[in-house]
């Protein structure tokens, strides 16, 4: 009798030490600095995913929690933020709403024998010259940005001036290049550009460069800015009026950039997407569709392609976790590569040879304030204009080994 009783007393404190025993996933954000609105809607993904796969029994018959640190968009706290999520114990990192961040705390993480996801990195560079095997991007790149955009530009602004204003890091610089290439507009002394500094660039800095386009000949001004620093160069560009003179082109859009700004100023301005809330009724996403209502109910407002990044991530991770019965990172890698899904949308693909997510990207343009406002939220922001798959917009594997030759890196992700 007393040895049954000291089984069940055992077995009774097993249990209570396997609920106790959650899973941590570490989300490193931007709670502060200029992209902080795109790091709140990643938080709120995160969460909202981390809740439903709870509510379905977790992963591995473990529950999911979320330990989060802020980046500010800076890459050396970033990759201090690396350090101490895996010191409490987080099997998987992502976050990111600067590919600065990303490629550092994702370099950073497999250190530590973790991987990183990144959800806002479009750098060329974050599965290009700086990929390796423990980073996965979820969002598209700067070059499939550049080849749905520069299609809809060539085809319906062709032969045009262009002025480009460009944050002076990583994202910018190839996303700039991207596009010059996209539409043929390489040649610097007809279409110029003027680098703004990143992080910290002040507003004098954005107001001396859109003087420079306000005396220029250029008929399409593109703005490779993000988060509050594009809504800071947006409001100086309505007040010089260059929205109302000259097309305005944004290699990454996404609906927090045009709430903050406001439709009236943005009306018009043309940008990428790789999701928007309006996407999973387009596609018939029913998985999609239910995401969209739940954070639409949970958040009253709708999710963003930021939120739709995180979520994403946290339910992909948590299915090759599954399907791998490890939390082992090279045995979720193994899982992941190859691996072809539907969740927000259509098909996608985590590709093997570089960890790009491969998928339907989206030429978008910023609707009347009119049509802004028909909707429950007033965030009916954009039409989208155009798409490629992620077939046709991604670079092939030749054009990505010739990338990574340029950087004196291996030819295979190591």
């Amino acid at each position: 009798m007393k040895r049954t009783t000291l089984l069940a007393l055992g077995l009774g404190f097993c249990l209570a030490v396997e609920a106790a025993d959650p899973i941590t996933l570490g989300l490193n954000y931007p709670r502060t600095g200029s992209y902080k609105e795109e790091g709140l809607s990643q938080m709120r993904g995160a969460l909202l995913a981390v809740d439903e796969i709870n509510a379905r029994g977790g992963v591995l018959g473990r529950p999911l929690q979320l330990a989060t640190r802020n980046s500010a968009s800076r890459p050396e706290k970033a990759v201090a933020n690396v350090d101490k999520l895996a010191d409490e114990g987080a099997v998987m990192l992502f976050g990111g709403a600067s590919s600065a961040v990303a490629i550092a705390a994702g370099k950073r993480a497999k250190e530590r024998g973790l991987l990183y996801f990144g959800t806002l990195t479009y750098s060329n560079d974050t599965t290009g010259k700086d990929a390796h095997r423990y980073m996965f991007r979820e969002c598209n790149n700067a070059w499939m940005s550049a080849q749905v955009l520069g299609q809809y530009l060539n085809k319906h602004l062709p032969n045009k001036r262009y002025f480009y204003i460009t944050s002076d890091y990583t994202w910018g610089h190839t996303s700039e290049s991207s596009l010059r290439q996209a539409t043929g507009t390489q040649n610097s002394s007809a279409h110029p550009g003027i680098k703004t500094a990143f992080p910290g660039a002040r507003l004098s800095d954005y107001r001396e460069a859109l003087t420079q386009v306000a005396s220029s000949d250029a008929e399409v001004l593109v703005l490779v800015l993000f988060g509050e620093d594009l809504v800071r160069a947006m409001r100086i560009a309505d007040e010089l009026g260059l929205n109302k003179r000259m097309q305005v082109a944004v290699p990454n859009l996404t609906l927090s950039m045009v709430e903050t700004a406001g439709p009236d100023i943005m009306r018009g301005v043309l940008g990428t997407e790789p999701w928007t809330w309006r996407v999973p009724e387009l596609e018939g996403s029913v998985a999609g569709k239910q995401f969209v209502q739940n954070y639409d109910e949970r958040y009253q407002t709708h999710p963003s392609s930021s939120a739709a990044s995180a979520y994403s991530i946290v339910y992909q991770w948590a299915d090759a976790a599954t399907r791998a019965r490890s939390l082992d990172s090279e045995r979720i890698i193994a899982a992941l590569e190859g691996h072809r899904y539907s969740l927000l949308k259509g098909e996608q693909e985590w590709r093997t040879f570089d960890h790009q997510n491969v998928q339907t990207v989206y030429a978008v343009k910023v609707k009347p304030r009119e049509e802004v406002l028909k909707d429950r939220f007033k965030q009916d922001y954009f039409e989208i204009v155009h798409r490629l798959t992620g077939e046709q917009a991604a670079p092939s594997l030749a054009e990505w080994q010739a990338e990574r030759r340029a950087g004196g890196q291996a030819l295979a992700l190591q």
